[in-house]
């Protein structure tokens, strides 16, 4: 729990279950704890929310209710704690006792001190920060599951400094002792690890966290509770704790579940009680993993000679995985405001608005979010220089063209944005035009084509998606340039909402979306699809290395796989590459809907051997050279077969817009539409059935999910599959 500002106190929970060696401390998300379940089942963005956390025999439900009042955003309480036996995913050994470590930290400005402690119990705690001002926190004792009967446990605390909100973890790590004892009436002394004694950060190191930990353990099943009370409440009708907490939550789940089936209608259109759980959970997840940011990005810049720190600021977002990718992506976020605009448009109006202001004066924006310390220690190093001439797919376009639709801008939101979408717009124009006219080029492939089966365009979003196999000046990419098709016509829509002149964007537009012309810079009759163009040969192959045998003594060097080329690249259309990019014309819905081309698109999304599965549209066709390949050695094939659910999102949703538009393809589109929509729909609710999480992507063989997980970025789109809003 944090507030939305710079430098905010933080309040979280820890966990450990009883052990008798090494401690097994539970605090920030990590696919390598490998947890059965966690995630919000419910969290409706403002006031409430609620989450379940499976953890080897332990269920941990962790539940928040916000008040208002005051001026400083009013109070909120937090009830943990709750135990079911074994089984099933549940499988594990039901822990006789736990420790639940709650605390509180400040981030480089306020004061935290113990208020009441008495026997090694801080039941209460009181700050001071800049934006809160003055609060308590007070750690209620633990009760029964029910609230009603106290139990017995045995307490710690610990008062230290750490070098920042990165470093609370390993704070506690260091001063836990096992020389403690749970010793409740009637049953048998164990030791446990408790929170002791803490040296403080290395010399040299200087501390900017203070924290404040209240460790409680006891027997489960328990209940505890936390209030957080602001101090600029003059009048607090009553404790948010108890009855009156039990009550607020009732009666905010009870407005979100309403809220929820008057948005997506999911009860109405006959999903069981179990497909909407899952849906409201996939909802939630989202919601419920937005995150506050600060800081600044490592920027190299083509007129500098090293990376430099980029202007500091805040930002508001979405994040495609807690345990993965815990940071803002901007091709990502285009995807998960489509869903959370249905919910919040006002939501998403704040969240573009914090992306567009971290626009440089060139128009460009980061494509990596990668604000402060916390978040820099889940990136590899190699990762984290953002370039400034690397762009990123521009899908906000594709939320403002759902917020045109919703009528839900206003026109002094839009005139604000607009100077900034005018110069996101032409800075694509600018740095990625192509080699002729209404042709784009994805800028920032790999350059090193001696290391890879094909040099990646991570620019792209599609990362590892076979391109061109030689990068150049010559080459055209067909999903950008779908993407500028779409993003004029945004840009039009808005300029004419303004008053402003539209006639540049209207005319682009129509050029980007005329058909011929489309056809001449990207079908490829000889493969009868849509393809990019340029520098390519398909008769490259990864070889190991050979050495000839080194002076006696000298050891043999580790051969790698280095690519070979057995035929010379030519200007031609890039073969061996049917899949998503072939699609994007169709995807976009920029094809009319009587063209032939979208009966050969609708024949390849249905074929077997190209890219239709019973879980989805696959990647790449199953005929490609690339399908399944690795790149490198140690790069498994990424988008060159997998089923990825925000592609499927824009094919359900382009098969429902042509299975409505009269044409010879109106019929096939509908049929793909309620097959396809079917499929993904009934996989995702299975392998979240079965696993406990949405992922990352789908293995198109099996279904299972694959990559990372929870993945409740782009994959929760198929809540809005469900409900059938396009």
């Amino acid at each position: 729990m944090k507030t939305r500002s710079p430098r905010a106190p933080v309040a979280g929970l820890m966990w450990m279950r009883p052990s008798e060696g090494d401690v097994r401390l539970r605090h920030t998300c990590e696919q390598s704890d490998r947890l059965a379940r966690y995630g919000w089942l419910r969290h409706d963005g403002l006031h409430f929310g609620a989450q379940e956390i499976r953890d080897a025999g332990l269920r941990l439900q962790t539940e928040f209710v916000k008040r208002p009042g005051g001026r400083h955003g009013g109070d909120w309480s937090w009830p943990a704690g709750r135990h079911l036996s074994g089984g099933g995913r549940m499988a594990g050994t039901p822990p006789a006792f736990i420790s639940l470590l709650f605390y509180v930290a400040t981030d480089g400005q306020g004061t935290l001190q113990p208020l009441v402690v008495e026997k090694n119990r801080m039941s209460s705690l009181t700050g001071t920060t800049e934006e809160l001002g003055d609060f308590t926190v007070t750690f209620q004792q633990p009760t029964s599951e029910i609230g009603t009967t106290p139990l017995y446990a045995s307490y710690n605390y610990l008062q230290a400094k750490a070098e920042g909100l990165h470093r609370l973890s390993d704070v506690v790590k260091a001063s836990l002792s096992p020389r403690f004892v749970y010793a409740p009436p009637g049953a048998p002394k164990r030791r446990y690890f408790g929170v002791d004694a803490y040296r403080g950060p290395p010399d040299g190191v200087e501390p900017r966290s203070q924290l404040l930990v209240h460790q409680v353990t006891v027997a489960v099943p328990c209940r505890l509770e936390v209030l957080f009370e602001s101090g600029s409440v003059a009048d607090r009708a009553g404790r948010l704790a108890g009855e009156v907490l039990a009550q607020e939550l009732a009666r905010h789940r009870g407005a979100f579940e309403e809220r929820f089936e008057r948005t997506f209608g999911l009860a109405r259109k006959g999903f069981s009680a179990q497909e909407q759980d899952f849906a409201k959970a996939a909802f939630s997840n989202m919601l419920g993993g937005m995150g506050y940011f600060y800081g600044h990005s490592l920027v190299q810049a083509p007129h500098s000679d090293r990376p430099q720190p980029y202007l500091e600021g805040p930002l508001f977002t979405a994040v495609p995985s807690r345990s993965f990718f815990p940071r803002g992506f901007l091709w990502d976020e285009g995807f998960h405001q489509l869903l959370l605009s249905r919910w919040d448009p006002a939501l998403t109006r704040e969240v573009l608005a914090h992306w567009f202001d971290l626009m440089n004066a060139e128009g460009w924006i980061p494509r990596e979010q990668i604000l402060g310390e916390e978040a820099r220690t889940k990136v590899p190093a190699e990762f984290v220089v953002q370039h400034s001439t690397a762009g990123n797919p521009p899908t906000f376009f594709l939320v403002l063209q759902q917020l045109l639709s919703q009528g839900a801008t206003d026109v002094p939101y839009l005139r604000r944005l607009y100077p900034r979408l005018q110069s996101w717009y032409d800075w694509y124009n600018r740095t990625q035009a192509g080699p002729v006219p209404y042709a784009f080029r994805w800028r920032g492939q790999d350059q090193d084509t001696q290391l890879f089966l094909n040099p990646k365009t991570l620019t792209s979003g599609l990362d590892d998606y076979p391109r061109a196999s030689h990068p150049s000046p010559d080459e055209r990419h067909l999903d950008l340039r779908c993407w500028m098709a779409l993003a004029s016509d945004v840009m039009a829509r808005v300029a004419a909402h303004l008053g402003e002149p539209a006639g540049d964007y209207q005319h682009m537009a129509e050029a980007l979306a005329d058909n011929q012309l489309l056809e001449q810079h990207h079908w490829a009759e000889a493969l009868g699809t849509f393809a990019d163009y340029g520098n390519h040969t398909q008769a490259v192959l990864l070889e190991r290395e050979r050495f000839q045998p080194p002076p006696p003594g000298q050891p043999l060097p580790t051969p790698r796989l280095l690519r070979v080329v057995r035929k010379p690249p030519k200007l031609q259309f890039v073969g061996g590459a049917l899949g998503y990019v072939s699609l994007f014309p169709l995807l976009l819905q920029l094809l009319r809907p009587e063209s032939p081309r979208l009966g050969a698109l609708l024949a390849d999304m249905r074929s077997e051997q190209q890219l239709w599965t019973p879980f989805g549209l696959r990647s790449l066709s199953r005929s490609s050279p690339f399908y399944l390949k690795h790149n490198t050695e140690h790069d498994p094939p990424y988008w060159r077969g997998p089923i990825w659910i925000n592609i499927n999102y824009l094919a359900v949703r382009a098969l429902h817009h042509y299975g409505r538009l009269e044409g010879p393809f109106r019929e096939a589109a509908a049929a793909l539409y309620r097959e396809l929509r079917a499929n993904l729909i009934g996989n995702v609710f299975r392998q979240y059935q079965e696993s406990g999480y949405l992922w990352e992507q789908y293995h198109d063989g099996t279904g299972k999910g694959q990559g990372c997980y929870p993945f409740t970025g782009w994959s929760a789109l198929v809540l809005l599959m469900m409900a059938e809003e396009y």
